[in-house]
């Protein structure tokens, strides 16, 4: 009975471990005008399967959509800098060099992206406001309410960008406009939407919105698109066998209780 059980739990978490980790289907999309598909003989995802995805995992927003109007916004630079820059949207898109980078985005949730994105170096950015010796973080707020961290090496050494372009098309609203930080090798939670903060600072250990409800801030990925979820996956495995321990025992028990001798007292005493 006991390996019967087991036999079929194990078929149970198998299963559940192996569509956990399958990425979501890209559906056959119709093209924004002006979209490219291939970059240097790599296929791209188009932009309708990625806004698909993310209305399929609505909580990718803790706020909902951010529309963000253009004329008004500004990217403000400021924390451990000589001096505190605002930049508009023009600024950014016109007076930086930009830099054109294929990345794909790992979601915790089981599903994957790869998209040419077109932006600015997060560096270029905060150089300009002149960086102290003391700072090791960079921490990225948005217009909702989001937050992250990254280590200041990690985006000089990875030429992370701020994004304002997807597959040759300005971001759309869902897809963080006016600009996304593309945090490659790192997983989605990362790569906050709808920035309008960069704080240079020396706080290492800040936690982020989802960091600080549980998800851990060392975010890197394995880097392949088809296993996106593996550390998910140990931690589900890790719950269903402690259930499966647990239930294990139960069962031991009982059925140990139930072959226990019964002990009678000698005849002619109650």
């Amino acid at each position: 009975m006991i390996a019967v059980l087991l036999v079929v739990i194990l078929i149970v978490v198998l299963f559940i471990a192996q569509n956990v980790s399958k990425p979501s289907p890209q559906p056959t999309s119709s093209l924004y005008p002006g979209e490219v598909t291939q970059y240097q003989n790599q296929s791209l995802t188009p932009i309708t399967a990625f806004l698909g995805d993310i209305d399929q995992h609505p909580d990718v927003a803790i706020d909902g959509t951010q529309y963000i109007n253009q004329t008004s916004y500004r990217l403000t630079v400021t924390g451990l800098v000589n001096q505190t820059l605002e930049y508009t949207y023009e600024d950014v898109v016109n007076n930086f060099q930009s830099y054109q980078q294929v990345a794909t985005l790992l979601c915790v949730e089981g599903w994957s992206v790869t998209v040419l994105w077109q932006g600015v170096l997060v560096n270029d950015l905060i150089k300009e406001a002149g960086v102290s010796p003391n700072a090791t973080t960079i921490i990225f707020y948005a217009s909702d309410g989001y937050s992250t961290e990254l280590p200041l090496d990690y985006i000089v050494q990875n030429n992370l960008i701020l994004a304002y372009k997807m597959n040759n098309v300005t971001l759309p609203a869902v897809a963080g406009f006016p600009f996304m930080l593309v945090a490659q090798n790192q997983y989605g939670y990362k790569w906050i939407k709808w920035v309008t903060s960069i704080d240079v600072s020396n706080d290492s250990s800040y936690l982020g919105y989802w960091e600080s409800r549980g998800y851990p801030n060392n975010a890197t990925t394995s880097g392949n698109p088809n296993n996106p979820t593996l550390h998910v996956n140990n931690v589900l495995i890790a719950e269903v066998t402690v259930v499966i321990v647990v239930a294990v025992i139960y069962i031991t028990l009982m059925k140990t209780k139930t072959k226990r001798p019964k002990f009678r007292s000698p005849r002619g005493k109650a």
